[in-house]
């Protein structure tokens, strides 16, 4: 049993005709998310080819790198199998058109966060890493988040994930093969598709790098206001935070109702479009004021900054 499930549990906060409700999945709603996603990123690529200048570059790689992002989190909802309402459905679009566009191996993923979820913020969670070096000094965040724009970050995390494939010698092809090679397949098409068009210039410029530099901005915020710096490490309502994020920080740190964290981990069979219900009848059934909930990113980012 989840660790987060000790003292509070799911038919604490959700009676079972919420339950039934809520956890219904929808296709055309997971379509939606896909669509909405890479029909942003379309869009501000075509901002900036059509209108090639500072402003549009600038515009458009954050876009971008908060649609990145969104692809993540809409991995994440495959990874729960809430996406879709088949499995073939959420292993597949999940992996091809969310997971390896951010080179990621969702079965991977899946068994790591699978984990976290069942040992949130204990010893035992693989992502606590994340989130045990904050709070860190001013100075600290600062270096952190210029690592993060410049790449750095980006590049050693793809070298170390790379290393730890290539280990040892006995099984290093099956696994490489295992873990890029969705990736490869859809870096094939896509990367061929620019070429076609005789467009290279805009997979390096409005793909790579907001991948490498924005969007690790985006998800460094993301993963800290989520678990770091948190008041009771054991307590669900309080080892978690929910930020009430304003509409800019929808489109950059909190893509796909991410924000609403504490609800997605007491009650991780609920589909993200439906967290913002979800909020309102644990603040309905008295939760609130227990509940560790930040006013915005820009108080994540004080709170983390403040060693």
């Amino acid at each position: 049993m989840s660790t987060q499930w000790q003292n509070i549990k799911p038919s604490n906060i959700l009676d079972s005709e919420e339950q039934h409700r809520l956890r219904q999945r929808s296709d055309l709603m997971g379509a939606w998310l896909l669509f909405h996603a890479w029909g942003v990123i379309a869009a501000a690529m075509a901002l900036f080819a059509i209108w090639p200048n500072i402003a549009t570059f600038i515009i458009a790689i954050i876009i971008i790198g908060s649609r990145q992002l969104g692809l993540g989190i809409i991995q994440h909802e495959a990874s729960h199998g809430m996406l879709f309402r088949s499995r073939a459905l959420n292993d597949r679009l999940g992996q091809w058109i969310a997971a390896s566009p951010n080179l990621i191996h969702m079965k991977n993923y899946r068994i790591r966060h699978m984990a976290h979820h069942r040992f949130t913020r204990t010893d035992k969670d693989p992502e606590n890493y994340l989130y045990t070096p904050f709070p860190v000094s001013k100075g600290s965040m600062g270096r952190k988040i210029l690592r993060d724009l410049t790449g750095i970050v980006f590049v050693r995390t793809q070298v170390n994930i790379f290393r730890f494939l290539w280990g040892e010698t006995k099984g290093r092809g099956a696994r490489l093969r295992a873990y890029y090679g969705a990736t490869i397949g859809f870096y094939t098409l896509f990367i061929g598709a620019f070429a076609a068009t005789g467009r290279l210039d805009l997979f390096l410029l409005m793909w790579l790098l907001p991948l490498a530099t924005t969007q690790q901005f985006f998800l460094r915020i993301r993963n800290i206001a989520e678990h770091a710096a948190v008041p009771d490490l054991v307590d669900p309502l309080k080892n978690t935070r929910t930020i009430m994020a304003g509409w800019f920080e929808r489109m950059t740190f909190a893509p796909y109702f991410v924000n609403y964290h504490i609800e997605h981990h007491m009650v991780p069979f609920v589909p993200c479009w439906r967290l913002p219900e979800v909020h309102k009848i644990m603040l309905a059934k008295g939760f609130g004021p227990d509940m560790e909930i930040s006013p915005g990113y820009g108080d994540i980012i004080r709170i983390n900054a403040a060693a």
